[in-house]
């Protein structure tokens, strides 16, 4: 079980007739060894954005938002390849 709040910084890729901005962004953070990723993309409407420069998640349409790792865990989470096989063949 995991909590992590994050401030991305995101930088516009483009502008829509509308004005509404397709942003994209992503962090870097290196947690106990392990490398995680935090990527953001969607759309957002210049009116969401506060004085401070900020979009709070929650205002960002078609929110696009992974968060990968790499490392010991995430290695050890993945299943391996006899269990890929076995869910194949028998998916419940």
């Amino acid at each position: 079980n995991e909590e992590l709040t994050l401030r991305v910084a995101a930088t516009v890729t483009d502008v829509l007739q509308n004005g509404v901005l397709r942003i994209e962004g992503s962090q870097e953070v290196r947690v106990n060894f392990e490398i995680r990723e935090l990527l953001v993309s969607g759309f957002v409407r210049p009116e969401d954005i506060s004085s401070q420069n900020i979009v709070v998640s929650e205002r960002i349409a078609n929110a696009e938002i992974k968060y990968l790792g790499a490392g010991d865990v995430a290695d050890t989470a993945k299943q391996g390849w006899l269990q890929r096989s076995l869910s194949t063949l028998s998916p419940y």
